[in-house]
């Protein structure tokens, strides 16, 4: 049998036809699109470096709330004094006497006091701010050198014989940070990880699973375990949350579905180009004028305010304030958290209803290669 009738039986019996050759020359990628990809990640980069770094170097304080107790000429004076060596950083606000001084640093309305009068003294609240209580302390040094130097004038108008003694003026951290963490490092760095997992679990969930009431289930379940092992953590491990265990746990379990219901609402509204939520909106807008690591009163008007209407701000306000201050009135930071975790919910209900019928956007995006894939819906 000749070799060309061979090939002909052993292509009649189902052989394979011979691959035809390669072309020797691999295709590459446009040289604009290679220039387009490379200018477009470095500016990516440049945005990730401006959001994350702009407000620690842009960070100085500017009307921080400190209450004063004293008589209308010494508030003036110490008024005139602060404004002249820091001039629009504090905002004192003048209050009746010591107690309601510290009524004020512990409902979260003041950093800190100064208390006027024949026992100066100066009142901080380090579990609110470090930073802040550092700068009363210089406040108190400064404010420690006046009062001795006003003594001694008085004295030696009086003809006294000898210098008056030294009058100290203390210092009193109302409300301090706990043992277990004396620099209050373990509750701010918490507040990344917090962002990030939310952020990552609402991305997960739009990717994993197609339905989008089903990613609401999936978010509700997510988001109460994830509240009840990070408070695990950072409460009974670290040490780092002082208040009430199941209240702590239900408002790190309510951010985290208000950063990842929206992911999730906005997939099941318009495809997977939602789950740019969590990058764009969570971790390189919110995140950085969330106020976790210092006074929103630091960043340039009127971001700081602005932060705290997106989950990473009210959720850092929050914990904090469960944890160190019970007084203070957190109904604010309960309602900006529920409204983005409803919100996204109530997306996720409106793509399901458009979708009723159909698959979702991003459900014909995973089986459009294989046509014989079951169309899944909600």
């Amino acid at each position: 049998m000749s070799r060309d009738t061979s090939a002909a039986t052993a292509a009649g019996r189902g052989a394979p036809a011979p691959t035809p050759p390669r072309s020797p020359h691999t295709p590459h990628t446009p040289i604009g699109r290679v220039v387009g990809l490379a200018l477009g990640l470095a500016a990516l980069v440049a945005v990730v470096v401006l959001a994350f770094a702009w407000p620690s170097v842009t960070a100085e304080p500017h009307d921080l709330p400190i209450a004063i107790v004293g008589s209308d000429e010494a508030v003036a004076a110490v008024s005139d004094a602060v404004d002249e060596a820091q001039p629009g950083a504090i905002e004192l606000q003048q209050v009746d006497d010591r107690d309601a001084a510290v009524d004020a640093i512990e409902a979260r309305t003041a950093y800190g006091a100064i208390v006027l009068g024949q026992e100066s003294e100066v009142l901080t609240s380090t579990a609110s701010s470090t930073v802040v209580a550092q700068l009363l302390n210089g406040i108190a040094g400064t404010l420690e050198e006046q009062v001795n130097a006003q003594a001694a004038a008085a004295a030696a108008a009086a003809g006294a014989p000898t210098a008056p003694p030294h009058i100290d003026v203390p210092v009193t951290d109302v409300v301090p940070l706990a043992d277990s963490d004396p620099r209050g490092t373990g509750l701010t760095a918490a507040m990344f990880p917090l962002v990030m997992g939310g952020m990552i679990g609402g991305i997960a969930i739009s990717i994993a699973v197609i339905g989008a009431l089903r990613r609401v289930l999936a978010v509700a379940i997510y988001s109460a375990t994830g509240g009840l092992v990070l408070t695990g953590i950072l409460a009974g491990w670290f040490g780092a949350l002082q208040g009430d265990f199941w209240l702590e746990a239900s408002a790190i379990a309510l951010a985290l579905a208000a950063i990842a219901a929206p992911i999730t609402g906005f997939v099941a509204l318009i495809g997977r180009a939602g789950i740019a939520v969590g990058p764009v909106v969570m971790l390189l807008f919110a995140n950085p004028i969330s106020a976790a690591a210092m006074p929103k009163e630091f960043l340039p008007a009127p971001w700081g305010d602005v932060g705290q209407w997106f989950p990473p701000g009210a959720a850092a306000t929050l914990i904090r304030e469960l944890s160190y201050f019970p007084a203070a009135d957190t109904t604010f930071q309960w309602l900006v958290l529920a409204g983005w975790a409803v919100g996204g919910a109530l997306l996720s209900v409106v793509g399901h209803f458009r979708t009723a019928g159909g698959s979702e956007p991003d459900a014909i995006a995973a089986h459009e290669d294989d046509p014989e894939a079951a169309t899944v819906t909600a």
